[in-house]
């Protein structure tokens, strides 16, 4: 049946610190070789740039050259394109994930908990306001890295979404953390959930394992992958998902609150 199935095409990179130019000329040759069928296209964090705290220098708007790039892609190829990257707007910048179709029409979503350790809250402005995007039937509810730290930011109230999808630049040295909280994610939302981080070394010095990994409605491992680029699609089953609700209504008994 239409819709009961939904393609995710998962592309963990070695991003080219700093260098949009290089970067985007790897995507879109590694674009062009996917094969098979795909709704959605999933870039890492920050893909153009690497995870910088420059915005000053990078920072694009709107209508710059890199969403312009990302609009081409989605028409050229019939997808939705996603991933975050360097955004300038009324004179603030923000860590803004993109959600590009085909049809022109662009969903965004600014990163809410901003990576303090690194200093990312004192160049970037922080978001207030959840993106649930929508394709082929599914739900789904963008986030950004370093919430994934943070749950109830994710909580799937009333059965609200089906995935949720996680972009980010997580370092190596707390992949098992990155592993764990995607999982226990899939576990408490009784959704699937997607993450997709990148490989290689930073000019910081911060090494990248990637472990992009795709969890089930009960937390079952489907996909994960570690330490080399990798451009993978999987395909996320509609059924599944209704037959674990169903059987097991726990989101039912869920604590009620609301996020303000």
């Amino acid at each position: 049946m239409a819709g009961e199935q939904l393609h995710i095409t998962i592309i963990q990179a070695d991003i080219v610190w700093e260098d949009k130019e290089a970067n985007l000329k790897q995507y879109t040759e590694t674009i062009a070789g996917i094969s098979g069928p795909k709704h959605i296209v999933v870039l890492p964090e920050m893909f153009s740039t690497g995870f910088s705290m420059a915005p000053e220098r990078l920072a694009e708007p709107m209508d710059g050259k890199t969403v312009a790039w990302m609009a081409d892609m989605a028409v050229k190829y019939r997808c939705i394109l996603c991933g975050s990257l360097i955004i300038e707007e009324d004179g603030k910048y923000y860590n803004r994930m993109l959600w590009v179709q085909p049809d022109g029409r662009i969903g965004t979503y600014d990163k809410k908990h901003l990576f303090a350790y690194a200093g990312e809250d004192k160049h970037y402005h922080r978001g207030d306001t959840r993106l649930i995007a929508q394709v082929n039937g599914w739900r789904i509810n963008l986030l950004i890295c370093y919430d994934l730290r943070f749950p109830v930011w994710a909580r799937n109230q009333g059965d609200q979404y089906d995935v949720l999808l996680y972009v980010a630049n997580w370092p190596q040295a707390r992949s098992l953390a990155w592993k764990t909280l995607l999982q226990a994610r899939a576990i408490e939302n009784m959704s699937y959930v997607v993450g997709v981080n990148r490989v290689g070394t930073d000019a910081k010095g911060n090494i990248y394992s990637g472990d992009s990994s795709v969890f089930g409605p009960l937390g079952e491992p489907l996909w994960q992958h570690s330490h080399t680029p990798i451009c993978h699609t999987i395909t996320l089953e509609k059924e599944t998902l209704q037959k674990v609700r169903t059987s097991l209504p726990f989101l039912a008994d869920a604590d009620k609150f609301l996020m303000v």
